[in-house]
């Protein structure tokens, strides 16, 4: 943990959005899994809505392949070629700054074309070569922790991404793997991660996994999102991670821990109250 990075954090910038020290709570949401009938869009506009009343910077995500999903038969998405051509259209729409999972080498020049921020998946987290590749694209990259990783064996992912010259690094918290099929979250993983220099962000949905509990799909708590979400905010968290849909019983990937849009807005009161109270009594460093 002594690092000489901890000196320091290094606020990241994507797009008009600045995440890290300083800034404000920012929202990085959207669906899991881009759907057709123009789903997608949908939720970029309404979230953006949201937001914007708000004041919530946003980063919209969604994935234009699940390539982990539990069974060979789960809806993976449309991939890359038309997952890009919604991104394009959504940013000319809302101007919001996109965010999506990189999963190969080869598909980081390409993404990064189109999109401002490179998500590297956490089971993929310590994958060298997927690293380097998503840092020479100049981009800057969100990397979510391994479920089988300490947080502070995070500095080597943040070495790989700086070494090969990386313009920004961001953190993601999603739980450890604890026995089989659940997922446990250390809230003290938030501020030992902001010491390593990087901004951290907290994935309040994917934390309530039950993995390959649901009969072939993951399961999941949806009634614990929110309690961890205020709690990862109360911790320090730069930036919240949320999966969002209108019917999430009907979503095509992860609906059973995706939040309602309707409950959206009134979490995000919740959490800005809780970050407030933090920046007023001098909590946030």
């Amino acid at each position: 943990m002594n690092d000489d990075r901890s000196k320091m954090m290094k606020p990241v910038t994507v797009g008009p959005v600045t995440v890290g020290t300083g800034h404000g709570l920012v929202l990085i949401a959207g669906p899991c899994v881009m759907e057709p009938g123009g789903m997608t869009e949908f939720l970029s506009r309404e979230i953006g809505a949201i937001c914007a009343g708000l004041g919530v910077p946003l980063i919209f995500k969604a994935s234009f392949d699940k390539a982990n999903r539990t069974s060979k038969s789960s809806f993976r998405g449309p991939g890359i070629e038309e997952g890009l051509d919604v991104f394009r259209a959504i940013k000319a729409e809302t101007g919001l700054p996109v965010t999506t999972d990189v999963h190969e080498p080869g598909q980081a020049e390409t993404i990064a074309e189109v999109v401002d921020l490179l998500q590297v998946p956490a089971f993929l987290s310590r994958q060298t070569d997927l690293l380097e590749a998503c840092a020479r694209t100049g981009r800057p990259v969100n990397v979510k922790k391994g479920q089988f990783m300490a947080p502070w064996d995070m500095t080597h992912v943040i070495g790989k991404i700086e070494a090969a010259g990386g313009q920004g690094v961001m953190l993601t918290e999603r739980g450890t793997t604890f026995g089989y099929g659940r997922l446990i979250n250390d809230m003290r993983a938030i501020p030992w991660m902001r010491a390593l220099g990087a901004p951290v962000v907290f994935d309040a949905t994917h934390s309530v996994q039950l993995p390959s509990a649901g009969a072939g799909v993951t399961a999941g708590e949806r009634d614990m999102v929110p309690w961890l979400a205020r709690a990862a905010v109360a911790a320090g968290a730069d930036a919240l991670f949320l999966e969002v849909h209108p019917e999430p019983d009907k979503a095509l990937s992860d609906g059973p821990n995706a939040l309602y849009l309707k409950d959206l807005e009134g979490l995000l009161r919740q959490l800005l109250a809780i970050r407030k109270a933090l920046v007023d009594h001098g909590a946030m460093g």
